[in-house]
C-alpha cells in the first residue's frame, strides 16, 4: 500500500470511485444504454423502412414515368395519324372541290355558248329580217310598184339561199 500512498492515490479513495463507477456503469446500462440503443434500434428500423419506401416509390416512379412516356408516344404517333388522315382527307375534299368547279365552269361555258349561239342566230334572224326590208324597200324603189309581199319575200330568200355569204347556218 506504500506504493500507492507514494503516488498519491488513496486505495480507500479509489476504491469507493471504482464502487461509484461500477454502480454507474450499471446503473446507466440498465437505464440509459438499454433504452438508448433501443431508441437508436427503432431510428435505425425506421430509417431503413423509409429507405425501402423511398426505393419503392422511386421504382413506382419510374415505372409510371415509363408509363407515361408510352402513352404519350402513343398519343403522339395517333396525333401524327389523325393529321395525316385529315390532311388526306383535306386533298380528297380539294380534288373534289376542284372537280366540281370544272365541271361547272364547263357547265357555265356550255351554257354560255348555247346562249351565244342563239343570239347569233336571233341577231342573224333579225339582220335578214332588216335586210330582206330593205331589199324590198329598195325594190320597191326601183321599180316604182309594190310587189305582192309573199313573192317578194320568197323571190329574196332564194336570192340569199344562192348567195354564198349570207347562206343559213
Amino acid at each position: 500500500m506504500g506504493g500507492f500512498a507514494s503516488l498519491g492515490i488513496s486505495l480507500p479513495l479509489l476504491l469507493a470511485f471504482v464502487i461509484n463507477f461500477l454502480i454507474l456503469f450499471l446503473l446507466l446500462s440498465k437505464f440509459l444504454y438499454k433504452p438508448v440503443l433501443k431508441t437508436l434500434d427503432e431510428r435505425a428500423k425506421r430509417i431503413k423502412e423509409s429507405m425501402e419506401w423511398a426505393e419503392a416509390t422511386k421504382r413506382e416512379y419510374e415505372q409510371a414515368k415509363a408509363e407515361v412516356q408510352r402513352q404519350l408516344d402513343k398519343g403522339r404517333q395517333e396525333g401524327q395519324a389523325l393529321i395525316a388522315q385529315a390532311v388526306q382527307k383535306g386533298e380528297v375534299f380539294k380534288e373534289e372541290a376542284r372537280k366540281e368547279a370544272a365541271e361547272q365552269a364547263k357547265a357555265i361555258v356550255e351554257r354560255a355558248k348555247a346562249e351565244l349561239g342563239a343570239e347569233r342566230d336571233k341577231m342573224v334572224q333579225e339582220l335578214r329580217g332588216e335586210f330582206v326590208s330593205m331589199l324590198m324597200l329598195t325594190a320597191e324603189k326601183v321599180i316604182k310598184e309594190t310587189l305582192d309581199k309573199e313573192k317578194h319575200s320568197k323571190l329574196i330568200e332564194e336570192t340569199l339561199e344562192q348567195s354564198p355569204t349570207f347562206k343559213r347556218n
